[in-house]
């Protein structure tokens, strides 16, 4: 691939071992689309995009869906980062893997054996297949009980990597983007309004999962000290509880 500096959509699907269809899809979504023609009108996709097709896969890679790294990649993503994600994810999996292939050896040597594996031994197995910041907790334990918040911590650490991207990037962009829309006077009850908020309790339900309460709590804190979840000391508490009126206003238009 590095003989050109561009290239048409089955040799780039068949180096990066996705099909047209893929690329397509991407293309008519948005989200990954050739850059260049040909004299003759042919598209063709760049380095700039081989860069961007990197950043889909390697986000794709840390669990995120399509619409997440659509937000990502628009929002700016740090490569640095994202490599550094990247690897740790790859390393994370090859230490499971690891992990569950010396247990798998040692229930193989106890079978051929003959014996029975014990209970430990195939638990250990069982495991091995399965294999915020101080003031932000401070507020959200005015609101939320020891566990609730320890619910919210075991479910962002089942994320990994991902968790960066939905927390610090997604999450924010989200709100960036609906506070523009307050901004300039957009209704709440506004279709584009209504797909941020739907979004905004997709992100939610990944960390809460599903849980009303802890739901509740967690906007119960960005309500009572925006700047301690934000970890922003001058984000501005009135804004933010315009925000949120604003936010709850869309959601109730939802139900």
């Amino acid at each position: 691939m590095t003989a050109s500096a561009s290239w048409k959509v089955g040799p780039l699907a068949e180096a990066s071992g996705l099909t047209v269809r893929t690329l397509h899809h991407w293309d008519a979504i948005g989200l990954l689309s050739p850059s260049q023609r040909t004299q003759g009108g042919h598209r063709e996709y760049t380095e700039g995009d081989l860069v961007r097709l990197y950043h889909v896969l390697a986000l794709r890679s840390l669990g995120l869906g399509l619409d997440t790294i659509a937000v990502c990649l628009d929002a700016g993503v740090d490569p640095t980062r994202l490599v550094r994600d990247h690897t740790a994810g790859v390393e994370a999996s090859l230490a499971a893997l690891e992990t569950l292939r010396e247990r798998l050896v040692r229930l193989g040597d106890a079978l051929a054996a003959g014996q029975a594996p014990s209970a430990d031994a195939l638990l250990d197995a069982l495991k091995a297949i399965g294999g915020t910041g101080p003031e932000a907790e401070h507020t959200l334990r005015r609101h939320l009980d020891a566990d609730q918040i320890q619910a919210l911590r075991t479910r962002a650490a089942a994320l990994g990597p991902a968790m960066h991207y939905l927390l610090e990037v997604e999450w924010p962009e989200l709100y960036r983007r609906a506070d523009r829309l307050r901004a300039a006077g957009t209704p709440p009850t506004d279709r584009k309004v209504r797909r941020l908020v739907a979004r905004m309790d997709e992100l939610s339900a990944l960390f809460t999962g599903g849980d009303a309460g802890i739901s509740a709590g967690v906007r119960d804190a960005w309500h009572d000290d925006p700047a301690a979840m934000a970890a922003d000391p001058d984000a501005p508490a009135d804004d933010w509880r315009e925000l949120a009126d604003y936010l709850s206003r869309a959601r109730q238009s939802l139900a």
